[in-house]
């Protein structure tokens, strides 16, 4: 068996002033066997849209004509061949759909879900926590009665981001209405839910530690991302400053970034992300790394259906699993139409599915209606990964 045919599609829908971009965007792989069996990748899309494609096409110059269950020797190959693999996140991401989309083939050639692949299920069933659920939230308010809405649909975790349009340096107004927003979820949910504070690697070390001696009287599940990823001195400065649980690993590309991470204390909760980290394959290791230290997982899943059904495949598997993030309830609608299997979320926990494969079926229909080209919408009034409507303060 051997991989024939390379489809790239990049989906989307026309974007307006406001919206986030890495929401109305996708990036999908479609791979073709010699005997017919098809696997779909996915990799990040995030402003980046045209170098992914671009590294997409790079990769498949070595994975073309290769055999799809020699993952780790494929994955090896790039390896050898992108000199600047460790340090580029086109790469890793394009190597990601590559890994994922052999993987799905992997499973439909033995009739086998990715889980039953690895071992088998280690939970009948996955541990949800909702993002997204708070755009166009400004107020206190608005943060409570979304979370009231969100709490009602059977989520018992909940991320959100209270900082506004504070960015490196933090004033006190804003900390104040930071402080507010949380206090309003946690007062609108009774306090029975986990809170997740996102803070989208934003801060210098003195405003974070600032921001986390505002949140430890709300004891959240963790603080992610608390200081800009590129300084590793200054979460060090963090760590030492607050009893915080940090989760962070997003924008980790490599096993060596995580190994420096955990043997240096620098995160209670790991969140690799499947489409960054190197596929499943990868992810699995990862996962094992992590289980060395004592650390769980909790995947970020923020783009689309393929990964997070890949996702919710090792969820299943691992036995260091925490919780999974989901944006399922508050993707655009077409991003739900463009799977006809995706895992059900029931009572804030998603089912396992047990079809072949990542165990879902792409709708094709929908790759044809929302195929898009050019570079994505650009909203130089809001960041790419800002929820939608919430990069400002009330007036």
């Amino acid at each position: 068996m051997k991989i024939t045919e390379v489809e790239i599609y990049q989906l989307g829908e026309r974007a307006s002033p406001g919206s986030a971009t890495w929401a109305s965007n996708s990036i999908l792989l479609k791979l073709t066997t010699s005997d017919g069996t098809v696997g779909f990748g996915e990799a990040v899309p995030t402003l980046r849209v045209q170098p992914v494609i671009a590294s997409l096409r790079e990769v498949e110059r070595v994975y073309k004509g290769k055999d799809p269950l020699d993952v780790e020797r494929n994955m090896h190959e790039w390896h050898k061949h992108d000199f600047y693999l460790p340090m580029s996140f086109e790469s890793t991401t394009a190597v990601s759909a590559f890994d994922i989309a052999c993987w799905d083939i992997i499973g439909k050639h033995f009739g086998a879900s990715i889980h039953d692949l690895m071992g088998g299920s280690f939970r009948s069933r996955v541990r949800l926590y909702l993002n997204g659920w708070y755009n166009d939230c400004v107020t206190p308010a608005q943060f409570g009665e979304a979370a009231k809405k969100s709490v009602a649909k059977g989520y018992t975790a909940l991320k959100f981001d209270p900082f506004g349009d504070s960015y490196d340096y933090i004033e006190k107004p804003d900390l104040n209405l930071a402080r507010s927003r949380v206090k309003a979820v946690q007062e609108a949910t009774q306090g029975k839910i986990d809170l997740l504070i996102e803070h989208h690697g934003r801060f210098n070390p003195t405003s974070a530690i600032m921001a986390a001696k505002m949140l430890e009287e709300f004891s959240p599940l963790f603080a992610e991302e608390p200081i800009h990823p590129d300084n590793i001195d200054g979460l060090n400065k963090y760590r030492a400053a607050t009893s915080l649980r940090v989760a962070l690993g997003e924008r980790l590309l490599t096993k060596e970034q995580v190994i420096h991470v955990l043997s240096n204390n620098l995160a209670d909760f790991l969140q690799v992300d499947l489409t960054n980290i190197g596929g499943i394959t990868q992810a699995r290791k990862v996962s094992a790394i992590a289980e060395s230290y004592g650390v769980e997982m909790a995947f970020h899943n923020a783009f689309g259906p393929i990964q997070n059904a890949a996702t919710i495949q090792l969820d299943a598997t691992i036995p260091n699993f925490l919780i999974q993030e989901s944006f399922y309830d508050c993707f655009p609608e077409w991003k739900r139409q463009l799977v006809n299997s995706e895992p059900k979320i029931e009572s804030g926990y998603s089912t396992i599915p047990n079809k072949p494969g990542i165990g879902v079926d792409v709708n094709e229909k929908i790759l044809d209606k929302y195929k898009v080209e050019g570079q994505e919408y650009f909203n130089p009034a809001e960041p790419v990964w800002v929820v939608k409507n919430t990069w400002k303060n009330p007036k």
